[in-house]
């Protein structure tokens, strides 16, 4: 997904172009909305083609995380698929943008846990994040420096993006106009948001957040527009002076759901997609974009996280996976696969997906090249290796899967070493060399710190029963008199064959495979054991049979 490089304009493949108008991957049916939207394309009031505005938000009052990560993504491939759509008989896609938007005139509300120079965040409470010094000392504030950790993190996975921040926009006065709109239609605000209200928050509230001339802190409180066409409100300042200030030039910033639809309009925004825990807040947005003169964008709003007990991630309680520990045990491209899938559907997010996440992403993407066109697009590897433009890889496949390498590190223990898997791959792949497999390397190392944390600690080997040691002595038997490079086919056939041998006793293959899981590997489930053997080695695996039976 990193690869970046310019590829040349192609023909369009009328092909896929064709099946992408009816494709029911749900990346082109979002795209489909903004297609219907705009029917010939977005269009400025002279009839020239402009970009079609695809954002996403950020709240820089604390470091990125796994959702900027999902959002970005799949806003990306919403915004991929929308190209596919458009494209013309020389390849050409209708422009698009894509803006990430740092709310960083946002007051401090609270001070992290994970920041140094906490005294001095406390005693900069209520003021916006751009106008607080930074507590690491390397940028002029703290929205600063969290905006430079999340373009930072976007770049990290390639993503083509524009970068916007309030503060620059507030300051700079881009938003003049939008904020005396604002004011200009305070009481058709108030009347969409005051019924969403608790009665003792209706006393407070107002679209518009005056930013103290005297304690610099984003206020809470009722206003008065005096002048709409000037910019200029009345209020009761924090020192209880009844003062007229402007809210222009960085001077205000507005009630957030009244800043969303703001930016929708100004911007053009005309796609984002957001939780379903903002459901309600896009619709009284949408709403006030109506009043403001625009539309709500189009967008999906998709099911939020839960961890490995069913319960919604909440970065207070730490019971979520975030993007560095994904990253630890798992693959870019697995995380990629993972969060590409049933958006609307609530997805568990925790460490124990990642080892299928990784075998099924490279399963979708050994398959694409021979699926016909229709299923091509439906196969979430298709949209992911176009994500920053497509640069081949379609086909592609690894000798090794993630779940036989963590059996073998399982059998390995928890010291194992990469040049040691290596060694053993040695026995199962051509020019077994990290160099010439750097995707099977990536994985190899993601195995190793996926067994030292939680395999190796949990692996408990039993005894086998009288019939399954009876079964182990004839598996061993029979692997006695196979030549070591025979092959996974062939130690899969022997061990079918003294599975299925009923003097052994096993109501099923399932029953035998299992017993060889529990008693050689220490775990319930494993890989398919011919594959196993090949690559753990024949004489390695008679020490391991051996080793069960207590010889």
């Amino acid at each position: 997904m990193t690869d970046t490089t310019t590829k040349p304009a192609l023909l369009r493949d009328d092909a896929v172009h064709q099946a992408a108008q009816v494709s029911k991957s749900w990346p082109f049916e979002e795209a489909r909305k903004v297609l219907k939207r705009y029917p010939q394309g977005k269009r400025d009031a002279t009839g020239a083609l402009v970009p079609v505005v695809f954002e996403t938000g950020y709240g820089p009052s604390g470091l990125p995380h796994i959702g900027t990560f999902t959002e970005v993504l799949r806003t990306t491939l919403v915004r991929r698929a929308y190209e596919e759509l458009t494209r013309d008989a020389d390849g050409n896609p209708a422009p698009t943008r894509l803006v990430a938007f740092s709310d960083d005139m946002d007051g401090l509300r609270k001070v992290p846990d994970n920041v140094p120079d906490k005294d001095m965040l406390t005693a900069n409470l209520g003021k916006p994040l751009s106008r607080i010094p930074d507590p690491f000392g390397t940028h002029a504030s703290f929205a600063a420096h969290n905006n430079a950790l999340l373009r930072e993190f976007l770049d990290q996975f390639g993503f083509d993006y524009e970068f916007v921040a309030a503060s620059e926009r507030y300051d700079a006065g881009a938003f003049d106009d939008a904020l005396k709109n604002v004011l200009r239609h305070y009481d058709a605000i108030m009347a969409i948001m005051l019924p969403t209200l608790r009665e003792e928050r209706r006393k407070t509230y107002s679209p518009v957040l005056p930013i103290s001339p005297t304690t610099g802190v984003v206020l809470q409180v009722p206003i008065e527009v005096v002048d709409a066409d000037a910019g200029l409100i009345r209020f009761t300042d924090e020192d209880g002076a009844a003062i007229e200030h402007s809210v222009l030039g960085g001077q205000a910033k507005l009630q957030w759901k009244v800043d969303w639809a703001m930016r929708w309009v100004a911007l053009g925004v005309d796609y984002e997609m957001f939780g379903k825990d903002l459901t309600d807040s896009g619709t009284q947005s949408g709403k006030i974009a109506q009043v403001l003169g625009g539309r709500r964008p189009d967008g999906l709003i998709y099911e939020l996280f839960l961890d490995e007990k069913g319960e919604k991630i909440s970065k207070s309680k730490g019971n979520g996976l975030t993007i560095e520990q994904f990253l630890e045990y798992g693959t870019e491209e697995a995380m990629a696969f993972y969060l590409f899938r049933e958006p609307k559907s609530a997805k568990s997010l925790h460490v124990g997906v990642i080892p299928r996440a990784a075998d099924e992403y490279w399963q979708f993407r050994e398959k694409l090249s021979a699926q016909p066109v229709e299923q091509q697009l439906g196969n979430p590897v298709w949209h992911l290796l176009r994500t920053n433009g497509y640069h081949g890889g379609a086909g592609d496949s690894l000798p090794v899967t993630y779940g036989l390498l963590l059996n073998l590190v399982g059998v390995l223990g928890a010291g194992a070493s990469r040049d040691q898997v290596w060694s053993y791959l040695g026995n199962y792949v051509a020019n077994a060399d990290a160099a010439a497999h750097p995707a099977l390397d990536a994985l190899v190392t993601r195995a190793l710190a996926y067994n030292r944390d939680f395999i190796a600690p949990t692996l408990q080997r039993r005894k086998p029963q009288p019939n399954e040691a009876a079964a182990l002595a004839a598996l061993d038997g029979a692997l006695a008199g196979m030549a070591p490079d025979a092959g996974a086919e062939a130690f899969q056939t022997v061990v079918y064959e003294v599975g299925k041998t009923e003097a052994f006793g096993f109501e099923s293959l399932r029953d035998w495979f299992k017993a060889l899981y529990e008693t050689l590997l220490g775990s319930a489930q494993g890989p398919r054991m011919g594959s196993f053997i090949a690559l753990y080695g024949l004489a390695n695996t008679r020490a391991l049979i051996a080793e069960a039976l207590g010889a």
